[in-house]
């Protein structure tokens, strides 16, 4: 999953980014309103956390824009301001959960994570079976034959892009697009590392090369 974060307070962005990088998601940080009004329309989010006192463009009226450009990417607002009066406004232009600073760390990724499930509940359950393969990306666990599989956060956010799109081939490029940050300039072929740690713990033929093109789950083979 890839989510933008759009906040000024530089060190509070960039603490929440550690956090939920090591939750196994993907994380962009912009510090001005305009610049994550760009950024998320220009490429695809799971999540936008948004706060709402931001230089360029407030929350609100990114909010707003996103909206009425049909862009349905789930918001959560940020925001240091108390009061039902601004919740009611964040919600009113689309957003769709609201967090007050100061915030626990452990509250905002539940959120997040009620979020993307609330997303993902709306077209497809969140438990994918492929063969003898059972992956619940909602509590983030794998079963091979009935027998539990423990993964990294990025083990397991690599795999998840894979069974999303069971047996069919997912590039490379969409694999880094997901799993790793806009900013990333490193070697892209660090998700052929993660292919392989993947195939040493589901089996050697559960995911197939497709040369040329990326990869292609297929533990039901």
């Amino acid at each position: 999953m890839r989510l933008l974060i759009v906040e000024d307070e530089k060190r509070l962005a960039l603490s929440l980014a550690k956090g939920l990088t090591a939750e196994g998601y993907a994380v962009d940080v912009v510090h001005d309103g305009l610049e994550g009004l760009h950024r998320a329309s220009e490429s695809p989010y799971d999540l936008l956390v948004l706060d709402i006192m931001l230089p360029g463009m407030n929350g609100y009226r990114v909010c707003a824009a996103l909206r009425a450009a049909g862009n349905d990417v789930p918001i959560l607002m940020l925001t240091a301001k108390d009061g039902e009066y601004d919740e009611a406004e964040g919600l009113d232009t689309g957003a769709d959960d609201y967090l007050t600073k100061p915030f626990s760390y452990v509250v905002l990724v539940a959120r997040v994570r009620a979020l993307l499930r609330r997303r993902a509940g709306a077209g497809a359950s969140p438990v994918h079976t492929v063969g003898g393969l059972r992956v619940d990306t909602a509590a983030r666990r794998v079963q091979r034959d009935g027998e539990e599989v423990a993964l990294t956060a990025k083990e397991f956010a690599v795999l998840e892009q894979l069974v999303l799109r069971a047996g069919q081939v997912v590039s490379k490029a969409d694999i880094l697009e997901h799993v790793w940050d806009f900013a990333y300039d490193g070697d892209p072929n660090i998700v052929e590392v993660y292919i392989s740690a993947l195939r040493r713990k589901l089996g050697a033929q559960a995911i197939r090369t497709v040369r040329g093109m990326g990869y292609r789950l297929e533990a039901g083979r």
